[in-house]
């Protein structure tokens, strides 16, 4: 069984810049996609950014231009570099694995099999 955990979350100013960090555990993860979802207080999950096996990736309208992902196999963790963070990027931010090796990269949270515990993201302006 996988686990996921995710790290680098905070309390920064708006403009500031966070990197987050998932680190997976248990099962080699090089032919998984990843995906990073986030969820502010009263609204559901959406997705942020994905970087699939063949690293390829992909990325919300809203994040598009000041987020970057990228992945390092050897150390099976995915970042997720956050640069000229807005108020509206305050979140719990979450990692998730994709359900089944060289799968389609998917936009979607079903599509995704393990998920981290998730890191606050706080953006204040």
């Amino acid at each position: 069984q996988v686990q996921l955990t995710e790290s680098g979350g905070g309390l920064v100013q708006a403009g500031d810049s966070l990197r987050l960090s998932c680190t997976a555990s248990g099962r080699t993860f090089s032919t998984y996609d990843v995906g990073w979802f986030r969820q502010a207080p009263g609204k559901g999950r959406e997705f942020v950014a994905a970087i699939t096996w063949s690293s390829s990736t992909y990325f919300a309208t809203s994040v598009k231009g000041r987020f970057t992902i990228s992945r390092d196999n050897a150390n099976n963790t995915v970042y997720l570099q956050m640069n000229s963070l807005k108020p509206e990027d305050t979140a719990v931010y979450y990692c998730a694995l994709g359900a089944r090796p060289y799968y389609s990269v998917s936009f979607q949270p079903a599509n995704y099999g393990s998920w981290g515990q998730g890191t606050q993201v706080t953006v204040s302006s």
